[in-house]
């Protein structure tokens, strides 16, 4: 069977964008526009408005807002907690975002697989540590976990940042791993 073939996800999904209210669809086609196709995780969040609606905008809350995290940083984060969590959906999709963000065809591979060893600053290391831990052993967390991040300039609302990330994409992860979502292969080439 052609991968492309495949169903996207194990629960259904829309299979015409008409059907969707409004503000979903138009929010899919500013995607699609800007992306040249629909990411797998719209149109499996579409049939459930409510959710998706919530979803994205805790998202875009997390993800779009300026702040001392960096897109790039922002997205690392999202790489190592969804490899820990063994989510093949988010490291393929966010490891795109990555790629292009960073500029770095290299990054999204070493971050999945080994961020310790990955082309990134002592800052980022201590990023990722923190953010490891909130989606490992988040119940382990003290404000010693803390010192290493402010060591590198970081403030307490970069450090909340860091962890409604990787607390944000554990519940993601769980969600593409429970429903079997597939990455889109465009993902795959894309920032190479």
């Amino acid at each position: 069977m052609d991968h492309s073939e495949r169903p996207i996800s194990r629960f259904p999904y829309p299979e015409r964008l008409d059907d969707l209210p409004v503000d979903i669809r138009e929010r899919i086609e500013k995607v699609a526009e800007k992306s040249g196709f629909i990411p797998n995780v719209f149109l499996a969040l579409a049939q459930r408005p409510d959710e998706f609606r919530a979803f994205f905008a805790y998202h875009d809350a997390l993800m779009e807002r300026p702040s001392n995290l960096s897109k790039a940083e922002k997205e690392m984060i999202v790489v190592a907690t969804s490899a820990a969590n063994d989510c093949l959906y988010c490291v393929i999709a966010h490891g795109a975002i990555l790629r292009i963000r960073s500029k770095n065809p290299r990054l999204a591979e070493q971050v999945a697989t080994n961020y310790r060893r990955a082309e990134i600053t002592p800052r980022q290391c201590a990023i990722l540590d923190y953010a490891l831990k909130v989606a490992l052993d988040s119940a382990r967390i003290s404000e010693e976990d803390w010192q290493p991040l402010m060591a590198h300039g970081l403030t307490l609302d970069d450090i909340w940042e860091i962890g409604a990330i990787a607390a944000f994409f554990a519940m993601s992860n769980r969600l593409a791993n429970m429903s079997a979502l597939r990455p889109n292969d465009e993902f795959y080439t894309m920032g190479r």
